[in-house]
């Protein structure tokens, strides 16, 4: 497994010296946001050769979101998530990373009636996998589809949700991403659930059970680690946690010697 990270406040701004800082630290590979794989693809290209730290993904930088309940923006988020995709095989990357939604529709806050049906949400989701998924295919990318909790959407939740939208539409380049932090939330056990997806699982996000770094909460990472070897995973574990901490590089960097250990 290869521990990785996304971009953070106190990282240089240079995308070489981003990389070179990064690699520094000890992370082992770099989610790259999407929009700027969409708009710098030859400096990072330049940063990868220089540092020799590799991107592994993508996550976030898209116009609209899969599920989104606006057409208009659904449609501008697969146009997006296409050229992010191709991009991301032009730096070498292995998936993007997509949720139905984010912060659209909760059923756990007021008012608690969603403006679409749950079949016309699964409707939209299906439709915008089918679009993407021959995008996929071409560049030998995949779409990791990402549950959240059901504080942040209220389309996928679990990795049971997910799992049956690839089921349903019959998908071969759509994988899970489990996000410790959601299935901290979500499911009964995490590495039951480790277990029971193992065929479905493509990308791994891990921050502690209060969405900070992990090391500072409750999640035991010692555990999930060995399960994600028993099953075979060998891809990348992004934090994409907050950090926590009066020096947060301090702060940081203590997160990648703790997880190291179990890597």
């Amino acid at each position: 497994m290869l521990l990785g990270t996304q971009d953070r406040d106190f990282f240089p701004k240079n995308l070489t010296e981003k990389f070179k800082f990064v690699k520094e630290m000890g992370f082992q590979c770099f989610e790259i946001d999407g929009r700027a794989l969409m708009e710098q693809p030859d400096e990072i290209n330049r940063a990868i050769q220089a540092s020799g730290l590799p991107v592994s993904s993508a996550c976030g930088g898209y116009r609209g979101w899969i599920g989104d309940f606006i057409e208009e923006k659904r449609l501008n988020g697969i146009e997006d998530l296409k050229v992010i995709i191709r991009r991301l095989k032009e730096v070498g990357g292995t998936g993007v990373v997509v949720p139905a939604a984010w912060g659209m529709f909760t059923y756990r806050l007021p008012p608690m009636v969603s403006p679409r049906s749950k079949e016309g949400d699964r409707k939209a989701i299906l439709d915008s996998l089918r679009q993407l998924e021959e995008t996929a295919q071409e560049c030998g990318i995949y779409i990791y589809l990402e549950p959240l909790n059901r504080y942040q959407d209220h389309m996928l939740n679990t990795t049971a949700d997910a799992a049956s939208i690839i089921d349903e539409g019959k998908f071969s380049m759509v994988k899970i991403t489990c996000d410790f932090y959601h299935m901290a939330i979500e499911e009964d056990d995490i590495s039951e659930t480790l277990l029971q997806y193992k065929d479905y699982i493509g990308h791994i996000h891990i921050a502690e059970n209060h969405r900070y770094q992990p090391g500072s909460g409750s999640i035991d990472f010692k555990r999930h680690m060995e399960t994600l070897k028993k099953i075979g995973y060998d891809g990348a574990v992004v934090n994409e946690g907050r950090i926590r901490g009066e020096d947060p590089l301090r702060a940081y960097a203590d997160s990648v010697a703790y997880m190291k250990q179990f890597l």
